[in-house]
């Protein structure tokens, strides 16, 4: 495949924001399952722009993002789940990334702390809130809640015990077909069984080492991907009736092009400072293929990706049923 740089398409730069930011995820023609980790708040150049200079990133999306996810929450509450003993961690995720988001936002966000007492001010919300750290209802929601409200990313909390990692606490509003109500309580073994592949190659394992041995302030970070119907975060299993029929239909629709989206995650994987707990930040980017073929080394990228997939690995992913049509679209030019 030629890559073509950014140099060579001067118009790129008109691309709209979405584009110029998005987390291109593949590197090669071909994809296999990997652990792919690599340093957080590391910049990647892309033929187009560039990703991942914030380990919290806020765009153009962040203020819809932030009310579907109470919206969801109000339906469904067990999209948020913690075990008691989780508190600590959580308080440590909370004063581990909003002052990091104040560092990298200054514009538009303040934190200070004085001994337990703390106050945050969030202008993109109008918000100026004081609290206590400890102290559950010194912050409206309480901590897990309200953190998520800052936040576009979803959280999982892992928890390291008997030379393990356990999944006990979390919000996931946005999760891509799983359930944070099914695997919290899990190992992480658990968790990954169902994936193809994985196991015999010891990735799980391995993956599950290296997050044991992260030391307390270590941030790491990783991408993975699938592809999504329509412009839609929440594809949980709890929602799998709203959006699984589509999966059938979808390769004869002459506007796939513009309903079928690029999903990638931006999984962050945080050592907190204080408790040692692992928190995993999942960030997720959506990108119709009809924008995708405005940069020409993405969309041959992407028509041979999906071209070459194995079908157990296309299957998992839940889009083998169309991929056809849709590496046929791209690769057609």
């Amino acid at each position: 495949m030629s890559i073509t740089t950014r140099d060579d398409h001067p118009s790129t730069s008109v691309l709209p924001e979405r584009i110029r930011r998005f987390p291109w995820p593949f590197i090669a023609e071909n994809y296999r399952y990997s652990a792919n980790v690599e340093p957080a708040n590391k910049v990647v150049k892309t033929e187009v722009g560039e990703w991942g200079s914030s380990l919290i990133d806020i765009d153009e999306y962040y203020l819809e993002e932030l009310r579907e996810r109470e919206a969801i929450l109000e339906r469904d509450p067990s999209r948020l789940q913690f075990l008691p003993h989780m508190r600590p961690a959580i308080w440590d995720a909370i004063t581990t990334l909003l002052p990091a988001m104040a560092k990298d936002y200054p514009d538009t966000m303040s934190f200070t702390k004085e001994g337990k007492r703390c106050r945050w001010r969030n202008d993109l919300q109008n918000l100026d809130v004081q609290f206590t750290v400890g102290v559950d209802d010194s912050l409206p929601m309480g901590p897990l809640r309200f953190l998520g409200s800052q936040i576009q990313d979803d959280m999982a909390f892992l928890d390291k015990r008997e030379d393990a990692l356990w999944l006990d606490a979390g919000v996931i509003t946005f999760a891509a077909d799983w359930s944070i109500g099914f695997d919290t309580g899990m190992k992480f073994h658990e968790i990954h069984g169902p994936v193809p592949r994985i196991t015999e190659e010891r990735i799980v394992s391995r993956a599950e080492q290296f997050l044991l041995r992260l030391q307390p302030g270590e941030q790491y970070r990783r991408t993975n991907w699938t592809m999504t119907i329509d412009h839609r975060l929440d594809t949980s299993t709890e929602t799998y009736p709203q959006w699984a029929h589509d999966r059938s239909t979808l390769a004869e629709d002459p506007n796939l092009p513009e309903r079928l989206h690029l999903r990638v995650e931006v999984q962050h994987l945080v050592c907190l400072p204080h408790t040692g707990t692992v928190l995993f930040l999942i960030r997720s980017y959506l990108l119709p293929l009809t924008d995708i073929a405005k940069v020409p080394a993405w969309r041959e990228n992407l028509g041979h990706v999906l071209a070459e997939l194995p079908d157990d690995m296309a299957e998992y992913k839940g889009f083998i049923r169309y991929r056809k049509a849709a590496s046929d679209w791209l690769l057609a030019g």
